[in-house]
């Protein structure tokens, strides 16, 4: 009778065990699964928080300041976006005024970071585009055939003068013309004071 009662729970003793390794198995590949779960969520937000950050870095436009005067409704100081052109400086500017000269400036023309933009009236006459006040000639804007007037400058040069400005985005300052292909120390010592930005 002793003998039965103890193999009777030796045979109920590995079937508890058994089903409590199964569900400790159970648990483990359910802990397993929510694991992964949880990375791949965690990755995901991950790859949509950085993505519009790089987008967004990559869309935002250059800025340069020019300075428009004239016959403008507002001259002053404006900020634009690089590769802006004469028409949105004077836009930028609040427009024409009635007495503008819109003919005698190039409207179409890019304008350069730094770059003073004047709008004059009709019947000024003097200052033509690519010079300033003085008479100097403006290296960022004028034509070929205003940097042949100056001392030493024929076509070719001019034309290197046009190459450079265009493929550096303009001059700095006067004494970038040093860096133009064709300028020794002599003629730029007879042109440094016939020249501006």
């Amino acid at each position: 009778m002793h003998e039965r009662a103890e193999l009777s729970r030796r045979a109920r003793r590995p079937k508890r065990l058994r089903l409590g390794a199964g569900v400790a198995v159970l648990l483990m590949l359910a802990g397993l699964a929510a694991a992964v779960v949880v990375a791949l969520v965690q990755e995901g937000n991950h790859v949509s928080a950085v993505a519009p950050h790089n987008t967004s870095s990559t869309s935002i436009p250059s800025v340069i300041y020019v300075h428009v005067l004239g016959a403008v409704q507002s001259p002053g100081l404006y900020q634009l976006s690089e590769g802006a052109r004469v028409m949105d400086a004077v836009a930028a500017a609040g427009g024409l005024t009635d007495a503008a000269d819109d003919a005698a400036i190039n409207l179409a023309r890019f304008v350069t970071d730094g770059e003073q933009v004047r709008v004059p009236e009709v019947g000024e006459g003097t200052q033509q585009e690519g010079t300033d006040e003085q008479g100097r000639v403006n290296i960022n804007t004028a034509s070929a055939e205003q940097l042949e007037e100056l001392p030493q400058i024929g076509p070719s040069l001019a034309a290197q003068i046009i190459a450079w400005r265009d493929d550096n985005g303009g001059f700095r300052s006067v004494d970038d013309l040093r860096n133009v292909s064709g300028i020794g120390e002599k003629t730029f010592a007879m042109i440094k004071d016939l020249v501006t930005i």
